[in-house]
Parts: structure tokens; sequence; C-alpha cells
């Protein structure tokens, strides 16, 4: 048996996205093994992440400093927000590079079941920037989902009273997905999205 120290470590990373108990005592055990390096170097940057982490007052972003990078950025495309349910998906899209513009997070998604209402959320923060003008487009870029749909026609339905254009992310086949491995609602999403070939 492992101390109480290494026990709370391994039952912390376990807790971690895609880690599990096993993961999560190999991980343990990598770390003492290199902990002169590799485990004083983690402790080292967890401690100046946690100690910098803000978030952002414009879009919600997560960031070590306010306003976030994406938002202090003059070359993006301040007429355009991208709106997203979670940091995580701000992070994903922005990966890509795909899109130049701002962004918004919601923190979270509406859902009955759950009890989140439009007050949980930052729609109200977002009516504000677009109230403020200056705003041509916004994209909404809900995950795939029934919570995700119904806050996407939610927040476009709120949007009707403003001159912006309202888009919303295509759904559909995945890029070299087969249609036999697909679920139902994949392909019906792909079906009603339907375009005429060029």
């Amino acid at each position: 048996m492992a101390s109480q120290e290494i026990e709370t470590l391994t039952a912390a990373l376990s807790r971690l996205p895609g880690l599990g108990p096993r993961s999560a005592r190999r991980a343990v055990l990598w770390l003492i093994k290199r902990r002169e390096t590799a485990l004083v170097q983690l402790v080292e940057a967890l401690g100046a992440v946690r100690e910098a982490l803000v978030e952002c007052h414009v879009c919600g972003n997560v960031d070590t400093t306010d306003p976030c990078g994406i938002c202090a950025d003059p070359r993006r495309d301040a007429r355009s927000i991208c709106v997203v349910e979670e940091v995580a998906d701000l992070w994903a899209l922005d990966r890509a590079r795909l899109f130049t513009g701002h962004y918004h997070v919601l923190g979270g998604r509406l859902s009955a079941l759950d009890g989140v209402r439009p007050e949980d959320l930052a729609i109200e923060e977002l009516m504000r920037r677009v109230d403020a003008g200056g705003i041509d487009e916004i994209l909404l870029a809900m995950n795939a989902t029934l919570e995700g749909q119904t806050t996407a026609h939610y927040i476009a339905e709120r949007l009707e009273g403003f001159a912006v254009r309202v888009t919303q992310l295509a759904h559909g086949l995945p890029v070299g997905g087969e249609l036999d491995y697909l679920d139902e609602g994949t392909l019906a999403q792909a079906i009603r999205a339907r375009r005429p070939v060029a």
C-alpha cells in the first residue's frame, strides 16, 4: 500500500477527465520516478497557473490576463462573435484557426432536467455585447445535443430584435465518415442540411 499522500494524489488525478484510477496510478508512479524533474515542474506549473488564472470579463474565457489574449488581439474581427457552451469548446475552435472573430462563453447549456435556466448562463452578457453595437454576425457553435440546440434556438430568438446575422455550425457527416457507421441523428441532420451539388 502507498502512503496516504500518494493515495490522495492518485485520487485527485483520477478525477481528471480521461484518467481513471489505473491511469492515475500509472501517472503517479511515473511522476515519483521523475520527482526531481517532472514532479517539481508539474508542482511549479500548477502553482503558477493557480496564482495567475482569471476569467475574461469580456468573453468568459479562462486565461492569465484580463481581457484574455483573444479579446485583446487587435488582428481579430471584432464584428463577429462565436457563442460556445464551455471554455473547452472555445479552445477547440480556436485551435483550428478557422474563426478569426471573438468568442462568448455561456458557461453551460439550457437543461430543464438539470435545472439550468437562461439566467444561469451568460446570455444577458451576450445581449449587452450585441446591444453595444458593432457586431455583424453571431455564430452559434452549440454542441449537437438536444440541450445545445435548445440553447441555440433560445439565443436566436433573443437576437431577433437586433440587426445581426445569426448563423450556426453545420451538422452532419464527418469528413471520412462512412454511412453505415453513423447514428440516425447524424444522418437525419445531414439529409436536412443537404445542398445542391456545385
